[in-house]
């Protein structure tokens, strides 16, 4: 039998499916909102060299781990979308839930961190420092757990071998998560 593809997502006038060509203007939107906060937070770090003082504070581990968390959760990411290109769905929804426990994980983490930075007086409202670094982790957080949500629920037409396309979808959007995490890693946790 073969899958039921929505006469949406068969339309191009592009070449690209309209499905991804969605998911690309998404992306760009998103490239803009942290782009905005990134620059912005790069101009007051530079205008304020007392932010280094501050951001010797962050929990450098705790930011390592995340990255090295976020990293193999886009492993299998990548690993689901070449067994959805297969047509092997439920091993694609079997690598997404992989994908899923790194969200999972991300979150809990970065739970752990906040708990003993708040505790320890560095909250949002502590110095300009502090209000960037929540508000640039809180919104990728943001992203970490919307992209978790999503993948739950192309998992239920993955692993009935339907809409298989949605798992490189699904995918592209988490690689964009994981690569707004490269660039605040460093500018949050190492740039001191």
């Amino acid at each position: 039998m073969a899958e039921f593809i929505p006469e949406a997502n068969k339309r191009s006038a592009s070449g690209i499916p309209t499905g991804k060509l969605a998911l690309y203007w998404l992306l760009c939107s998103e490239i803009v909102i942290f782009g905005g906060v990134l620059a912005a937070y790069l101009m007051h770090r530079l205008a304020h060299p007392e932010w280094g003082f501050q951001a010797a504070h962050t929990n450098v581990v705790a930011g390592t781990i995340n990255t090295f968390v976020l990293l193999t959760s886009s492993l299998f990411a990548v690993l689901a979308h070449a067994a959805a290109a297969e047509g092997d769905g439920k091993k694609a929804a079997n690598y997404l839930w992989m994908t899923i426990g790194g969200a999972l994980l991300f979150l809990g983490i970065k739970s752990v961190e906040w708990y003993t930075e708040i505790s320890h007086g560095y909250t949002i409202t502590s110095s300009t420092f502090w209000s960037f670094y929540y508000t640039a982790a809180g919104i990728h957080a943001s992203h970490v757990i919307a992209g978790a949500l999503v993948m739950l629920w192309v998992i239920q037409s993955a692993k009935k071998n339907q809409f298989l396309y949605r798992v490189e979808n699904v995918g592209l959007y988490w690689h964009f998560v994981d690569i707004v995490w490269i660039f605040l890693f460093p500018l949050l946790y190492i740039a001191k």
